[in-house]
């Protein structure tokens, strides 16, 4: 981690691991851990809390369709992993 850079506030709810952007109030990244590893679907937000990427995960290795959303939360891209 970066000096000086604090780490993301994190809990888990319902299964999913949820972490925050630096205000500890907005939803930065939300999806399921295991065995330390990201798995199955993931989201990530802006700080305004509309939708910025998505995708699934296979024990930390990104797979399948990643979609990227602008900034009103429409598709902007897919790729494939």
């Amino acid at each position: 981690m970066a000096k000086g850079v604090k780490p993301k506030k994190s809990e888990i709810i319902n299964g999913d691991t949820i972490k925050y952007h630096a205000n500890g109030e907005t939803i930065w990244s939300k999806g399921q851990v295991v065995n330390g590893l990201p798995d199955g679907y993931w989201e990530w937000f802006r700080i305004d809390g509309t939708k910025k990427r998505s995708g699934y995960f296979d024990l930390g290795t990104s797979i399948g369709e990643w979609t990227t959303y602008d900034a009103a939360g429409k598709v902007y891209k897919v790729t494939k992993k």
